[in-house]
């Protein structure tokens, strides 16, 4: 077997790895999950001003808006249909090989939206494709982000495990932060017309550039040595997607709740809060995109020194407190919001997104300690992209629970705490399991 839970050894007993391979490794991960963050925030930003009018004309404003919103939703479905493919790919070919597929698929998928014609141009062809296109956008994100944190954990020391599995989640905070600031130099030096006309392509085409970046780190780094032992020794599994259900039923049922709070917070925060508090509490766009910007920048230092602390306690009991504390300032985060003040909305942003982002952090560690290494592509990814799936419908139920309350202030803090609730529990089990450690 390739998989123990015997203590593990020192940086000297793994030969051939050292950390600047380790760290060189954990770049190729984190460009690709901050594509995938990137590629989604920007069509967040832009579906509901600019995806209806330009594809769904006929549809009416409504109706296109809701077009544009569904083509969202399409992506986040289609999404475990990728992990269970790439899953399988990834435990029978190859990290390296099934990661380079993934992120050209996404990279060409999102570059692509920015060439096509509008409804004005070519009636609904514009709208088939860029629905397909988030097809595949969603498609290849089923296998990107387990594949990524794998390429960055298996070249770990195992003691450095909680760390690196850390600093692929740094993409999301970066891939928001770039999608906002495209956002706010287009609006600052376009006019709304010209951004409608032709300024719109822009974002999405420089996914182009970035994809070319992306493909060389990771083309030029070596399969991980974990998969290198499984080839040696031939205890690859024929059908590892099966395999899962059979090796750890118990840990893939953990790995969902665990991803619950750190994927649906941002779908919470991000996404409804820009509908929520532009409508309800009467902020200004700008200063939600200002206040979410502030709150990325400062997970840029918060992920990797929660990272750094996942060595020390486990990343199962980082999670864990991220929920706690998420869970103790959901209510009063959102009471204070209503007295409208840009600085209590930076500060709720801050908060509101340190707490959870233990979790997030912490969370890459977590799962990766659930599965054997002969089945964990795939139990990482579907797991994740099932705990997506479920939390994709976050700002949507929202949105009705809210309404059904009259927007009462407390609603979103329900939510947020229901959240938080499944994500502890599932930690607290993950902390009394012994991680699996792989031989190399």
């Amino acid at each position: 077997m390739t998989t123990t839970t015997s203590p593990v050894r020192s940086e000297t007993d793994r030969p051939g790895i050292t950390p600047g391979t380790a760290r060189r490794v954990t770049i190729a991960s984190f460009v690709g999950t901050a594509l995938e963050s990137y590629d989604f925030y920007l069509y967040a930003y832009f579906a509901a001003f600019f995806v209806g009018p330009l594809f769904f004309a006929p549809l009416g404003a409504f109706g296109g808006a809701l077009a544009a919103f569904l083509a969202i939703a399409a992506g986040f479905v289609i999404r475990p249909i990728g992990a269970v493919v790439f899953g399988n790919l990834g435990d029978r070919i190859g990290r390296r090989p099934t990661l380079l597929i993934t992120i050209l698929i996404m990279g060409l998928s999102t570059g692509l939206v920015g060439l096509l014609p509008t409804y004005a141009a070519a009636g609904w062809f514009g709208a088939i494709a860029i629905v397909l296109l988030r097809l595949l956008q969603g498609f290849s994100v089923g296998g990107e982000w387990g594949g990524s944190i794998l390429l960055a954990t298996e070249y770990a020391n195992p003691k450095r495990r909680g760390f690196y599995a850390a600093l692929p989640q740094l993409g999301s905070p970066v891939g928001s932060i770039l999608s906002a600031v495209v956002f706010i130099v287009l609006t600052l030096s376009m006019s709304t017309a010209d951004i409608a006309a032709w300024g719109w392509r822009i974002p999405f085409l420089t996914a182009f550039p970035l994809l070319l970046v992306s493909l060389y780190l990771r083309w030029s780094i070596d399969e991980t040595p974990v998969f290198r032992k499984l080839l040696e020794t031939g205890t690859r599994d024929r059908f590892p997607v099966i395999d899962v259900f059979r090796k750890a039923p118990s840990g893939f049922v953990i790995g969902i709740g665990a991803a619950v709070l750190g994927i649906g917070s941002y779908s919470l925060m991000n996404t409804y809060m820009v509908d929520y508090g532009t409508s309800v509490l009467g902020f200004k766009y700008q200063d939600l995109l200002v206040a979410t910007t502030i709150g990325g920048l400062l997970q840029l230092v918060t992920i990797p020194l929660f990272g750094l602390w996942a060595t020390r306690i486990g990343s199962a009991k980082v999670v864990a407190i991220g929920a706690v504390g998420t869970l103790i300032v959901a209510f009063p985060m959102y009471f204070l919001l209503q007295s409208a003040s840009f600085a209590i909305l930076v500060g709720s942003m801050i908060i509101g997104g340190i707490l959870p982002t233990l979790s997030w952090a912490g969370l890459g560690g977590l799962m990766s300690d659930l599965f054997p290494s002969e089945v964990r592509y795939s139990g990482l990814s579907v797991a994740y992209s099932l705990a997506a799936l479920l939390t994709s419908f976050v700002p949507a139920l929202t949105l009705v629970f809210g309404k059904a309350t009259g927007n009462a202030w407390w609603h979103p803090g329900i939510v947020l705490a229901v959240m938080s609730l499944i994500t502890l529990v599932a930690a607290l089990l993950a902390a009394r399991r012994k991680p699996i450690i792989d031989e190399v």
